[in-house]
């Protein structure tokens, strides 16, 4: 491997191509600090480590996963803590008492299913007693405590100084989804009625290919959304406005499956001819249209003449097509089904 590809792999590794969010690492310190001085003054003597760390790890993007990290790590470190006390009551502090607190915590994790995170966790926490302090109920006891403190804090800070709210994203991706979907019908359509070259078609069938990862994203963005809702006090108002963008991706979803379909059905029985079947340029026809409702979805219908009939849906009645060519009733066939069921996402679930 070269020294480049090397350097390639450590950036990818270490770096990231989205920096979490200024308030988030604000919340992050402030939650740490906190549950440092908080702790440190409840419970007097060994330093609050386990309640900075509580703390910092709990303040999580979505409230939702606040309390999941919450619970991982006060499971995990009451079942570190215990193991660690119990083997050091009764074999001291020695190394390998720690090595083995470390493989029984693990081990122990493992037995119960816990996540991997909490079996971690649950290792961690006997490192860390045996290591910073004398193993005794007492202290096992303080620490437990003192990582309940750390992780309520945690929440606290996340509930009180802003809650995080991912409908934004979503928003985005939904919108990014819909106006792709409309210029995919558009380029199909206006496939339909020129000679179109090996290389055109070969980017036409690409170009809606690609749609599927964005309706992916969409549908990820969409659940992040949902997840950073539970919970929060801050979830009324943006309720709807996911409700919203869930109906507009049922929508998008089935018509982003047809359109990859006519393009295909286009790309592998294109002969030059087509573009002069009536029935074809028809269908062309119904596809700027149902663009246009698309567009609708996702707020407007850029491009088109301002106007009261631009803001009406498009699709209005099913088509009607006099009969096609011998040469060409397969595919006008199976873009005629195609675009049936586009009509009836984008109508009967309006």
């Amino acid at each position: 491997m070269s020294l480049s590809s090397v350097r390639t792999s450590v950036r990818t590794s270490l770096g990231t191509a989205k920096r979490a969010p200024v308030l988030q690492v604000a919340k992050s310190a402030i939650a740490t600090i906190a549950a440092w001085l908080i702790a440190g003054w409840l419970i007097p003597g060994p330093l609050p480590v386990f309640a900075a760390i509580a703390a910092l790890l709990v303040v999580q993007p979505s409230l939702n996963q606040s309390l999941g990290k919450a619970l991982e790590r006060s499971v995990g470190v009451i079942a570190g803590v215990v193991i660690a006390t119990g083997l050091a009551l009764f074999f001291g502090q020695s190394t390998w008492v720690v090595l083995v607190a470390v493989a029984v915590g693990l081990v122990i994790a493992w037995a119960l299913k816990m996540t991997p995170g909490t079996g971690n966790q649950v290792a961690i926490s006997a490192i860390l007693v045996l290591a910073l302090g004398a193993a005794t109920p007492n202290y096992a006891l303080d620490r437990v405590v003192e990582t309940i403190i750390g992780a309520l804090i945690g929440i606290v800070v996340n509930v009180l100084i802003v809650p995080p709210v991912s409908v934004a994203p979503a928003h985005r991706a939904v919108d990014a989804l819909g106006n792709e979907l409309a210029a995919t019908l558009d380029r199909l359509a206006d496939a339909f009625e020129r000679p179109q070259s090996p290389e055109h078609l070969t980017e036409l069938l690409v170009s809606a290919r690609l749609m599927r990862p964005m309706r992916d994203s969409a549908e990820a963005a969409i659940n992040a959304g949902r997840e950073s809702l539970t919970l929060n006090p801050r979830a009324g108002r943006h309720r709807q406005e996911l409700a919203e963008l869930e109906r507009s991706l049922d929508r998008f979803s089935p018509v982003v499956t047809q359109v990859i379909g006519m393009t295909r059905a286009f790309c592998d029985h294109y002969d030059s001819s087509i573009a002069a079947e009536p029935a074809v340029r028809a269908i062309g026809e119904q596809l700027h249209r149902a663009a246009h409702d698309v567009r609708l979805e996702v707020g407007g219908a850029p491009g088109e003449a301002a106007g009261t009939e631009d803001l009406e849906p498009a699709l209005t009645s099913p088509l009607s097509v006099v009969a096609p060519s011998a040469d060409h009733w397969i595919l006008i066939g199976s873009l005629l089904e195609d675009l049936h069921r586009i009509h009836r996402a984008l109508r009967e679930t309006a």
